[in-house]
Parts: C-alpha cells; structure tokens; sequence
C-alpha cells in the first residue's frame, strides 16, 4: 500500500486544526441523526459489530457507535480533530483516507460523512478502492457528501475565519450514483436540501459478498 497524499490535503489539515473546537460544539442536522439510526438498525440486524469512520472529525458520531456497543475506530486528516475525539475516549488516528493503516477485511461496516468530497476526481476513486479494502466481504458503507445540480470542483472559502479556502469535488446525483455502483450494490439513496445552491448526497453501499 503505497503513501499518497492529495495536493489539496495540507489546506484541509489548517482548516480543520483551526476550526476543532468550534466543530466540537456545533449541532449536527436531523437528518444525520436519522441516517446514523438507521445504520445502526441495518448493522444491528446483519449481525454487523465493527466500524470504521472515515474523516471522523471531533468524535460526535463515533461517539454515538461506541455508545451503541460497537467496535470504532476512526481515521482524520487533521490532528486538532484527532484530538478533540480522543478526549472522547475514541480511537482515532491521524490519517488519509488515501492510504487507511489497517490489514484487508478488518472492518464490517464503514461510515464517512462530508469527507469523500474534498477529493480531487482522480483520488476519489483511490479513497474507495481504500475503503473497500479493509471491509470484509459484504460489507456496509453509508457515504454522505455535499453534492449539486452538475459536476464541479471549486475552493471554498465560507467566510468563518478558519483557515485557508477548501477544495470541493461537488458530483451530480448520477455521477456520484455511477461511481459509487462501480463498488457494489446501493441499497438506500436520499437527499435534502440545505441550502439553494447545494444539496447533501447520502448513500448506503453494500460491497460484494463472497462467492
């Protein structure tokens, strides 16, 4: 497993160390907390009891996993974020989703929200080739991005005061469907508006079964 880092990734690592603690504090939309409960439900009834958090960030949802009896481990670009869950008692490490640090078919079940979308077009593929390596066969992935109306990659800087701009890779409805179909099945789909320009993509991936 080859090191690879993203050009975009130190600008994401400023951003994120710079705004730990505000994030920490700040409330999560209602419809992650229906989503996480109904991954939980789905982990629950494949009898599915370890999982993986890719962009982790302060802890909030693997905080809600260890609560919920499973085995988390979580991944982050930023070590401010790293921090602020690891007082949470979490175990989490500092890490790309390019290059996970964990053996093949570690994990039953990933969850990454608002991570996979500050991949460049080339690296997205990459970071899903990453994450399906180190679930076991059949596993579950509930993915969830900002997405638009059409494909567009930009630098957004909103305004906060944290840090430099972040690089978005915002994919259209059926662009992220397409890719993500390339890695499994999709057994859910949804998503909600929260602003007029943008919407948030939320998908469950089952990858394949063993034969």
């Amino acid at each position: 497993m080859a090191s690879h880092r993203s050009p975009t990734e130190d600008d994401l690592v400023a951003y994120y160390d710079d705004e730990a603690t505000a994030r920490a504090t700040r409330d999560l939309p209602e419809e992650r907390f229906a989503r996480r409960a109904e991954f939980l439900q789905r982990l629950a009834e494949d009898g599915r009891t370890s999982v993986l958090e890719v962009g982790s960030g302060p802890g909030r949802d693997g905080h809600a996993f260890v609560t919920a009896g499973l085995s988390y481990r979580g991944v982050d670009l930023s070590p401010g974020q790293v921090a602020e869950a690891r007082a949470l008692g979490l175990d989490v490490h500092v890490a790309s989703a390019l290059d996970l640090p964990f053996a093949d078919d570690s994990f039953d079940a990933a969850w990454t929200m608002s991570t996979l979308m500050h991949l460049t077009p080339p690296d997205l593929p990459s970071a899903l080739d990453e994450i399906t390596r180190v679930l076991r066969p059949g596993g579950l992935v509930a993915i969830g991005v900002w997405g638009a109306d059409t494909d567009q990659e930009n630098a957004w800087n909103d305004g906060s005061g944290f840090g430099p701009a972040r690089y978005f890779n915002l994919l259209s409805d059926s662009t992220l469907k397409n890719t993500l179909q390339e890695y499994g099945t999709l057994e859910d789909w949804r998503t909600w508006s929260e602003n007029d320009e943008h919407h948030y993509q939320w998908a469950l991936l089952r990858t394949p079964r063993s034969p």
